[in-house]
Parts: C-alpha cells; sequence; structure tokens
C-alpha cells in the first residue's frame, strides 16, 4: 500500500509540474529508440526462423515494413493524443496508450489479409493477427515501462539536484548576513541615520533574496542584489569604495543562477576594498559571448599571502553550484596577482534565452 501511495505521490507531483512519463512522439530521441527496438525484435525473429548459415532477407524485410509501419503510425497518434493522456491518471494513460497500439496492429494486420492474403496461408491469417497482437502488446508494455521508468529516475536526479542546491545556497545567506550586519553595527555609533538606512535596505534585499529562492533568477535580479549590497557598503566606507559597471545591453532578461554574482562582489569589497585604508574600485562586467555569458568581477587587494577561508568558501560554493547546475559547460576562474584579484565565471545560456 505504501508503494502504491508513493507512486500515485509522484504521477501526481509529475502532472502537476507539466511532466508525463510518455516523451514527445514528435521528437527525434524517442522516435529513434522506438525504431531501434522494433527492428531489434525484427532481428531476433528473422534470426530465429531463417535456416544459417542463410539470413532470409525477405522475411527481414516485410518484417521491418510491417513492424515500422506500425510504430510510426502508432508514435504519430500518441503524440497526437498525448495531451489528452497526460491529463489521465497513470493507470489509464498506459492501458489507452497499448489499446492504442493494439488497434492500429489489428487494423494493419487486417489490410495486409484483405490485401496481400499470398503473403499467408489459408489457415494461418488468424493466428497471424493474434500473433501480432501479442507481440505489439509486448514490446508497448516494454517501451511505456522504459519511458516511465526513465521519467522517475529524471525527477529524481531533479530532486537531489535541486536539494543540493538549496544546501549550497543556503551557506550562502549566513555569511552575508553577517558579513552585512557587520557593516551596518559599525555605522551606528557615529552614523545612526545611515545605520538606520543601511538596514532599511538589507530588509530589502533580503526580501529580494528569499524571492530568488522560489524561482529561477535573471540577470536583472543579481544585479539588483549587488545594488542594494553595495548601496549598505558605500554607506560604511564612503568615498573609499568606488564603482565601475560594464553591462552589456539586453542582458537583463538572461537566466542567471541566484546568489552567483552577488557573493563575488561581496568578497571584493570583504575582502578586498574595505582592508585598503585608501580604498579602491570595484569593476563588474557583463557580457555576452555566442551561447555564453561571462560576468567578471575585478578589486584591488592589500599586499596579503593568499585569500581568507571567507573568501574561499563562498568561491567554492559557487564554483559547486556551477558545476551541478552545467557540468563542464561552465567555469569559475581565479586570477590572483600582488594587488589585485579578478574572478571571471562563464555558464551557458538556455536555448530560450
Amino acid at each position: 500500500m505504501r508503494d502504491a501511495r508513493e507512486q500515485q505521490a509522484v504521477a501526481a507531483g509529475a502532472r502537476a509540474s507539466g511532466e508525463f512519463f510518455i516523451p514527445d512522439l514528435c521528437a527525434p530521441r524517442p522516435v529513434f529508440f522506438l525504431v531501434l527496438l522494433s527492428e531489434l525484435v525484427v532481428l531476433i525473429h528473422t534470426l530465429a526462423v531463417s535456416q544459417l548459415p542463410i539470413f532470409d532477407w525477405t522475411v527481414f524485410a516485410t518484417g521491418s515494413l510491417l513492424v515500422q509501419w506500425l510504430v510510426l503510425s502508432s508514435a504519430a497518434l500518441l503524440c497526437a493524443l498525448r495531451s489528452w493522456f497526460a491529463r489521465r491518471s497513470l493507470a489509464v494513460a498506459a492501458a489507452g496508450s497499448i489499446v492504442l497500439v493494439l488497434l492500429v496492429t489489428a487494423l494493419s494486420s487486417e489490410l495486409v489479409i484483405r490485401f496481400y492474403p499470398q503473403w499467408l496461408g489459408a489457415g494461418e491469417q488468424r493466428w497471424w493477427l493474434l500473433r501480432n497482437l501479442l507481440v505489439a502488446a509486448l514490446v508497448a508494455g516494454i517501451a511505456l515501462r522504459y519511458f516511465y521508468l526513465q521519467q522517475q529516475l529524471t525527477l529524481r536526479e531533479r530532486s537531489e539536484l535541486q536539494a543540493r542546491l538549496d544546501s549550497m545556497q543556503a551557506q550562502i545567506r549566513p555569511h552575508f548576513l553577517f558579513n552585512t550586519l557587520n557593516s551596518i553595527a559599525s555605522l551606528i555609533a557615529s552614523y545612526p541615520e545611515r545605520a538606520e538606512e543601511a538596514v532599511e535596505d538589507l530588509a530589502e534585499l533580503f526580501r529580494a533574496s528569499l524571492r530568488q529562492s522560489g524561482r529561477d533568477a535573471t540577470v536583472a535580479d543579481e544585479l539588483r542584489l549587488c545594488e542594494l549590497y553595495l548601496g549598505i557598503e558605500q554607506l560604511r566606507l564612503g568615498e573609499r569604495l568606488r564603482l565601475e559597471w560594464q553591462i552589456e545591453e539586453g542582458l537583463a532578461a538572461l537566466p542567471m543562477p541566484g546568489l552567483v554574482l552577488q557573493p563575488l562582489v561581496e568578497n571584493a569589497v570583504y575582502h578586498g576594498v574595505s582592508l585598503i585604508p585608501a580604498g579602491g574600485t570595484v569593476s563588474v562586467r557583463l557580457t555576452r559571448q555566442g551561447r555564453e555569458l561571462l560576468a567578471v568581477v575585478e578589486n584591488p587587494v592589500p599586499e596579503r599571502p593568499g585569500a581568507s577561508n571567507g573568501e574561499q568558501m563562498a568561491l567554492n560554493n559557487i564554483e559547486q553550484r556551477l558545476q551541478a547546475l552545467f557540468g563542464d559547460g561552465a567555469s569559475l576562474q581565479r586570477v590572483a596577482v600582488p594587488g589585485y584579484f579578478r574572478v571571471e565565471l562563464r555558464y551557458p545560456l538556455e536555448a530560450s534565452a
């Protein structure tokens, strides 16, 4: 009972998220799988009836013609009825799909019997029809089971990936909160009005940050987080913190993982400009390079060996999240020379961007 309830919950969740275990059979990949599977069945049948070492090419050719007609016709009908099946329960969708395949098989077999009776013996026609229906039911069941397991695997991987991303993003938030509260605390005694303004900016910053956890972020969202954070830091550092923005036009609506750019800017301020008595300039540059987006954050650093643990934690966190989201398609490169530090973040854009 428990397994049945879990399967029903998964199916309901998949339907709610727009998922359906039968893929779009108008797409090339699933059609190729069906054609390959059916051709393997024909090959096995031909090997079973052939007298080796002679391979019966006639059986193989006629069988391939009939089977591929059945497969492609069934795929076209399932593609046309996919939206209707998607609104039904898992059992109804699976049973309806198999019935549809059996109807196509029965109709096609009847046409062969009627117009090409010479292919069959006088008493073999009905048994041949029954055999075709049994084979069609088995192959359809195997294909549907494969599609279902493939969907469950995809949903599980997606769930595990989201859990990993949420965990890593949760590590960024306390680090960011502590740094920001330290900045506000330094203003309370000497500039209480600025501190009050910084608290208001912090509240807006957290509202914007928390909104991103429930949906995909964009370049505009992440730039807004950076502006809010830098506004708080400018209240503390004043003229010591200078900013340089180089944002290519037309990037605002492009997708960007949440909390990847703001931590880089935070590192540039907290571990760079704030430690230099004369301050410095934080440069943020965003450009689109083909199918990729490149973000570069540059800042001066004091003469000190290496980077602090906090800085490394944020960079490693961002790198792991990019790896989880994009694999080898994304990268985070560090360039450190005396008095200077640059981070280059690169990731592929979605096809819809």
